[in-house]
């Protein structure tokens, strides 16, 4: 797990916190095929909020609705923030968190290599700073694996690959030798891994999935 603290991202809900004092937790920000970002967010006492987002330039079609004095939103923005880039180089945001203009990101970064490209892509965004490095426990492993939108069986599929080396540039491990550690077929695990990395670039990189009716996870 990986922790970072964005701070001066003039993205529109950092400018939000920032003008209005509210503090707003966001899911992760998906880009849109069209370069729109969907937005997803909420706060207590929004009233302030929403009058300074609805005259924000840079918000569309923002929804708005309440339940038990909590501020639910989803808006389209036409400007990128500085936790796209992160996202980009293999950062699986767990958390996101907007106050007084800052940004609280927390999340997963599997293996080594993909921890130093997201280093590397943090050390080149001015005002991102690295809070903390912590070993992921089981528990959290879990919660990673259903913000994700993975099976366990997926999820523990991925998870292997990166450890023995599958993803690392040349390839430590073959997709037999990682299905032997599993238990299970090398085309089981293929189909894991294939349906794994489905979901999770369908997250990251837009709404469309293109998946075909019938399709169902393992």
């Amino acid at each position: 797990m990986v922790e970072f603290r964005i701070e001066g991202d003039d993205c529109p809900l950092a400018d939000a916190s920032s003008a209005t004092g509210t503090s707003i937790e966001a899911a992760p920000p998906l880009l849109r095929d069209d370069h729109n970002v969907l937005l997803r967010f909420s706060t207590r006492g929004g009233e302030e909020l929403s009058d300074y987002l609805d005259g924000d330039d840079r918000i569309r079609y923002l929804y708005q609705s309440v339940t038990d004095g909590r501020y639910n939103y989803r808006c389209l923005s036409l400007q990128q923030c500085v936790v796209h880039k992160l996202i980009s180089a293999g950062f699986m945001v767990e958390s996101l968190t907007y106050r007084d203009g800052n940004a609280i990101l927390a999340g997963a970064v599997v293996g080594h290599d993909i921890l130093q490209t997201v280093m590397e892509t943090a050390g080149e965004t001015v005002g991102v700073k690295l809070q903390r490095v912590y070993a992921l426990r089981a528990t959290e492993d879990a919660s990673i694996a259903q913000q994700w939108d993975l099976t366990p069986a997926q999820a523990e599929s991925l998870r292997y690959a990166v450890e023995m080396g599958y993803f690392v540039v040349p390839r430590q491990t073959t997709a037999s030798e990682v299905a032997a550690e599993l238990g299970i077929s090398k085309s089981a695990f293929l189909e894991r891994l294939h349906r794994a990395q489905h979901s999770l670039f369908t997250q990251l990189f837009g709404d469309a999935d293109g998946g075909r009716p019938g399709d169902s996870k393992e």
